[in-house]
């Protein structure tokens, strides 16, 4: 396996790890596992963070283009209504 399939491969684990603390982290009573499952999500975001921007630098990820001002209000709007 290439670099650019490892760290592609570890990028997708990561976000999916991540989209599945808030399900876990809402459904959670005993405070203490929370805080736990918790920090392991905030330690994941660093490290997700950590491996796009290499990714990025490598040239192993192209982001899609940046919102306009006005696609942000747009959104902004529609959240603020619903």
């Amino acid at each position: 396996m290439q670099e650019k399939e490892m760290i592609n491969d570890y990028l997708s684990g990561l976000n999916a790890s991540l989209a599945g603390y808030g399900g876990i982290i809402a459904q959670t009573e005993n405070e203490q596992l929370r805080q736990t499952i918790q920090q392991m999500r905030d330690q994941d975001e660093v490290r997700q963070y950590n491996l796009f921007k290499k990714a990025k630098e490598k040239g192993y990820y192209i982001p899609a283009q940046p919102a306009t001002n006005s696609e942000v209000s747009i959104v902004k709007q529609q959240v603020s209504q619903g």
